[in-house]
């Protein structure tokens, strides 16, 4: 009996054998947690800036400098944010190296609490950049509007204070924008962007029960904002498909101008799509879909997961970190032409679900984190 179990266990090692060293080879590397991933926030998003302004971390902030002209030194490091039941961390890189900094649960969930802002559409995000929200409100019920959806994209935009002798609470401006009779906007959370020196908004909208598209709002030069342009929607690949899933937000091409990468039918055999906004022509029309590839994956619908981060390549454009289909591998697409190109696919030990996002330490390393559906966090070297 003893022979035979030492048999089946030689066997079983042998067949458990290239499973691993396919993931100790593939530049994929677990990052050690006392708890189980549910949540995880990349660098720029809300929870991300108030954690790394908060003073929680040794890292949060930069010693103070007198020099005006010091911004780069004081601003907050890039971190992720990951939680679960068992507690929360901060990881940043530090050089090379990946460091890790246990939270309370507690602490973060109360972060995360603010990404919903007072009448915001319950379980939707905010977008912040500076001064600026975008987030959506409106009830959709009447509509026949899935979860997370909303009527109205709201914009509120604290202004300057000036000088006074006594406290005064900051100015806010509030701006609403609606997508029309027959839309309403999808449960995704929009991004802010700059083009032509103006602030501009990507939101995604929703029409019947399969339909999607772009909405994109820019300010005017008076302060008023308008939905300068949409895209006609697109059907998905089958009933109830996912609203169009943002996947970056950056000029891709090099040609001064930001370009939206979105992913259509993003929970099936989802395609990536690069849409360009035409030069100082913000009407209907003014966004164009410049190229697409089959076989990636993002968010489902109701899904609050971010499944797609931006790779920074120096002083060239960005490279875009999405999962495949399927979501068991990661591929890193170039966008500089219009039409995706795959620089590389990296197998995960499980699939990608709470999260995807990259750290940068100046060029010099760069990590792609990935919460896995098992609960692991794993970090995967940039080729």
């Amino acid at each position: 009996m003893s022979d035979r179990r030492a048999v089946l266990a030689a066997l079983l090692s042998l067949i458990a054998l290239p499973a691993l060293a396919a993931e100790e080879g593939s530049g994929v590397e677990p990052v050690a947690l006392p708890f189980a991933v549910k949540a995880m926030r990349g660098p720029g998003s809300d929870v991300a800036l108030s954690v790394a302004t908060s003073g929680l971390l040794p890292v949060a902030r930069a010693p103070a400098s007198a020099d005006p002209k010091a911004t780069a030194s004081t601003a907050p490091p890039p971190v992720v944010v990951v939680w679960g039941e068992g507690g929360g961390a901060v990881l940043s890189l530090d050089g090379a190296t990946l460091r890790t900094t246990l939270i309370g649960a507690e602490a973060i969930e109360g972060f995360a609490a603010a990404e919903t802002p007072r009448g915001a559409v319950p379980g939707s995000r905010r977008a912040l950049d500076g001064p600026l929200s975008a987030y959506l409100t409106g009830p959709t019920r009447a509509l026949g509007g899935a979860p997370g959806q909303g009527t109205v994209l709201t914009l509120r935009e604290r202004q300057p204070l000036g000088v006074t002798a006594e406290p005064k609470a900051v100015p806010v401006t509030t701006h609403t924008l609606a997508p029309g009779d027959d839309r309403v906007f999808a449960g995704r959370t929009p991004r802010i962007t700059r083009l032509d020196g103006r602030t501009a908004v990507v939101a995604v909208t929703a029409q019947g029960a399969a339909g999607s598209g772009l909405a994109l709002a820019v300010k005017g030069k008076d302060g008023a904002w308008t939905l300068a342009a949409q895209t006609p929607p697109q059907a998905g690949q089958g009933p109830g498909t996912a609203p169009l899933a943002l996947a970056g937000l950056a000029d891709f091409s090099g040609t001064g101008t930001p370009q939206i990468a979105a992913i259509r039918a993003p929970d099936g055999e989802g395609v990536l799509q690069l849409w360009r906004i035409a030069d100082g022509a913000l009407t209907e029309g003014a966004l164009t879909l410049a190229g697409e590839a089959p076989g990636y994956a993002g968010p489902a619908a109701g899904e609050g997961a971010e499944l797609a981060a931006l790779v920074p390549r120096g002083g060239n454009p960005p490279d875009l970190a999405l999962p495949a289909a399927g979501r068991g591998a990661v591929a890193v697409v170039a966008l500089k032409d219009g039409r995706p190109v795959e620089r590389a696919r990296i197998p995960l030990p499980a699939p990608a679900a709470h999260g995807l996002a990259v750290l940068d330490a100046g060029g010099t390393a760069k990590k792609i984190l990935v919460g896995l559906a098992d609960g692991r966090l794993v970090a995967v070297s940039v080729p």
